[in-house]
């Protein structure tokens, strides 16, 4: 056929199909899956971390609000320093200590008096500002009237407010009366904020809260909160390694980055450029512009999940607008992060799952073609020893075993087919049905008419030697004589059509063409009486009878053939080329010789052999003479 291929081929496409047919469709669902799994987690990642930093948000302003609430309602704050300035200390200190999101609380007096408690704990930038001594954890000022005019004086205490070291100062510049959040508050008579602003003394991002004390309105106090720890925030808790975490002011300038770096450009930023201007895009995060652009979309103003893309990169950011404070009521939180972050270890399980999926192939495919390749050496084996039971050769044959148990079947069913041709051959020309076989004659009941040489043989005296020996020894020894005949006329592409008793009738050119048919039938006479000859001298020195052989050839047209009843046939040959080759074997006893041939066989047998002329002779049962000759050599 012509899509016929070898079974570890059918077999290796079958198993790498059904590999694949079902490979493919779960590792394109546990891809989409874990992918859909890693972009939802990544978005409620994303809503907790700007629900955290707003709350954190909230936290740093209440804790403001909280201490200039408490600041402005208790009595010793209300009197200029130094008056009870121990009790002020221990209040600035306690709420330092209570809050530790502020990084400072203060309060500024009408005639220029001050005082302000940082924390170095929340700020370490204090720390080196004012050079403090190891240990230091909160630094107190104080500005306040003396017989020398404004003076100032430095107190460094350690975490139980314990005194390190003092410095006094007569220099003083500070005037709180002259600062935005005194005069905020003073003019609103009420709460007030200024911010987010960067810090004079140490360079940090602040928003300030200010509000009058309740007993001198004139009296204000104040509270420093950092923002930069809303970075610090969005920095420590990113939620992937490009994660990026950005507060945008109601002017959509970047105010607070979770990027250090980038942190350190806002603090400048903000220190020279005006709040109405837009800062510049910060060449060190790619998604800054993308992120400030989409504030300006619909996505952007209503907040939630929004997708953009970057020079062909995707991203999702998570959006939420600040909504709890007056001041910051403009303000905008923004977590952007690429979508590969999250879906990458998706991807990497994708390739992983594929590497894995390539192994289980190439083991598949290796598995058939082992698979096959035993399945296919089985059937060979089994094809080879059904191609022997055709040429009718049994030997060498054993039973076949396989892990299979269909070809086991198989095996056993030729082993009993093979055992019963065998059998049946013993009853059957094995030779001749071999070449029928290959010259392709298959057909039943079919003769046809063509030359054909033929031999005759039958043995001296045989009735006489039945009579003087056993059965079984006589049986035994026509055996093996009938062996070395059989053999001999094989090996001369000849075939016995049948054993006559004691008898053999041998034909050349039927039923395979043979060219040389005379020459192979007078080389195999002369070759069967030199074989019987050395049988029969054996059979002499270990005291057995001896055959004493006579042949018979001719040369001419018969009819060859399949002959016989429906159920029983025969091959054979017929017609008077069959009968003077019969004659001329038993006219051998008449003139005393071996091998007699007819004129026929001299006339085409060539110059190759000798033959003696006997002259002509008168055959049994036939009215014309016969033409008789020895095969010499």
């Amino acid at each position: 056929m012509p899509w016929s291929q070898p079974l570890r081929l059918h077999l290796s496409i079958v198993i790498v199909f059904l590999l694949v047919s079902v490979c493919t469709p779960l590792m394109w669902l546990t891809y989409q899956h874990g992918r859909s799994s890693a972009i939802e987690a990544a978005q409620e990642k994303m809503r907790l971390l700007s629900l955290h930093a707003l709350d954190h948000y909230r936290s740093v302003l209440d804790s403001g609000y909280s201490a200039i609430e408490t600041s402005s309602a208790l009595a010793p704050m209300v009197s200029a320093p130094p008056a009870e300035v121990d009790a002020k200390r221990d209040f600035l200190l306690k709420a330092l200590q209570g809050s530790p999101k502020l990084d400072s609380l203060y309060a500024g007096y009408p005639d220029g008096s001050f005082i302000q408690a940082a924390s170095v704990l929340t700020n370490p930038k204090w720390s080196q500002v004012l050079s403090a001594p190891s240990g230091t954890a909160f630094a107190l000022i104080t500005i306040g009237q003396s017989t020398d005019g404004m003076t100032s004086t430095w107190r460094f205490l350690d975490v139980n407010g314990n005194l390190l070291a003092e410095r006094d100062s007569k220099n003083v510049t500070y005037d709180p009366r002259q600062r935005l959040w005194y005069r905020a508050a003073v003019a609103k008579d009420g709460p007030a904020s200024v911010g987010p602003y960067v810090t004079a003394a140490t360079q940090s991002l602040s928003l300030t809260l200010a509000t009058p004390m309740e007993k001198d309105r004139r009296v204000v106090a104040g509270a420093d909160v950092l923002l930069e720890t809303i970075s610090s925030l969005l920095n420590e808790e990113a939620i992937s390694t490009h994660a990026r975490g950005y507060v945008f002011d109601d002017h959509r300038r970047l105010i607070v980055h979770s990027d250090p770096s980038i942190m350190a450009l806002i603090l400048e930023t903000l220190s020279n450029t005006s709040r109405d201007e837009v800062a510049a895009p910060y060449s060190g995060d790619p998604a800054f512009d993308a992120v400030r652009q989409l504030l300006l979309t619909e996505a952007g103003t209503r907040g939630g999940v929004a997708h953009f893309s970057v020079a062909g990169v995707p991203y999702m950011a998570q959006i939420s607008p600040v909504e709890f404070s007056g001041l910051l009521k403009g303000n905008t939180l923004v977590i952007a992060a690429p979508v590969d972050d999250f879906v990458g270890p998706s991807n990497r399980l994708l390739i992983k799952t594929l590497m894995i999926a390539g192994g289980v192939l190439v083991a598949g495919i290796v598995a058939a073609l082992v698979v096959a390749r035993l399945i296919s050496n089985a059937l060979f084996s089994l094809a080879a020893e059904a191609r022997q039971i055709g040429d009718l050769d049994f030997k060498g044959q054993g039973a076949y075993r396989s892990m299979i148990a269909e070809i086991n079947i198989l095996a056993n069913a030729l082993a009993a087919a093979r055992d019963a041709i065998r059998n049946f051959s013993l009853y059957v020309p094995r030779e001749l049905v071999r070449k029928i076989v290959s010259a392709g004659k298959v057909e039943t009941g079919v003769a046809s008419r063509q030359d054909v040489t033929l031999l005759f043989t039958d043995i001296r005296d045989f009735t006489t030697i039945s009579e003087q020996y056993s059965p079984e020894s006589v049986t035994a020894l026509l055996s093996s004589y009938f062996q070395l005949m059989n053999d001999i006329v094989e090996q001369h592409n000849g075939v016995i059509v049948q054993y006559l008793g004691d008898s053999i009738f041998g034909m050349w050119n039927a039923p395979v063409p043979d060219p040389q048919h005379v020459q192979n039938g007078c080389r195999c006479a002369l070759a069967l009486k030199a074989a019987i000859d050395e049988f029969n001298a054996a059979s002499r020195a270990s005291g057995r009878p001896e055959f004493i052989t006579r042949f018979g050839l001719h040369t001419g047209p018969a009819v060859v053939g399949s002959v016989g009843a429906q159920t029983r046939r025969q091959y054979t040959a017929m017609g008077d080329t069959v009968n003077v080759a019969s004659r001329l074997e038993g006219m051998n006893k008449e003139f005393g010789t071996s091998i007699l041939a007819s004129r026929a066989i001299t006339a085409k047998a060539g110059d190759a052999f000798r033959f003696r002329s006997l002259g002509l002779a008168q055959a049994k049962g036939r009215f014309e003479q016969i033409e008789v000759f020895e095969l010499v050599c």
